[in-house]
């Protein structure tokens, strides 16, 4: 993707080694804040004012920028009246079923 679209294109986050490269780093005056911040994300206080529930939305895993990607455009075909959030939901499930076993997380 840094060939073809520049450095600073790289989606955030989805690599450590990202943000150890020079170029990256000299491309994209984001990284030094946007690597602080996910290694500052506390799961147990997530948000500015107090919430009911724990966690962030980051997971430690290189599927994971992919499969938000494609989740998100099932949830985003329920805005488009392609699908009903019911439909989504389930398709949603699927993808990350699939995505999950197919990268060893989770046995057939």
């Amino acid at each position: 993707m840094a060939e073809r679209d520049g450095w600073a294109a790289a989606p955030p986050g989805t690599r450590a080694s990202l943000y150890a490269s020079p170029d990256y780093r000299a491309a994209a005056p984001f990284a030094e804040l946007t690597l602080r911040s996910i290694l500052a994300a506390d799961p147990s206080d997530p948000a500015v004012e107090p919430v009911p529930y724990v966690g962030v939305q980051f997971v430690a895993i290189p599927e994971f920028q992919g499969l938000g990607n494609a989740v998100g455009e099932v949830i985003a075909s329920v805005l488009t009246g392609e699908r009903t959030p019911e439909e989504a939901l389930a398709m949603a499930q699927r993808i990350a079923l699939q995505e999950m076993t197919a990268a060893g997380y989770l046995r057939p």
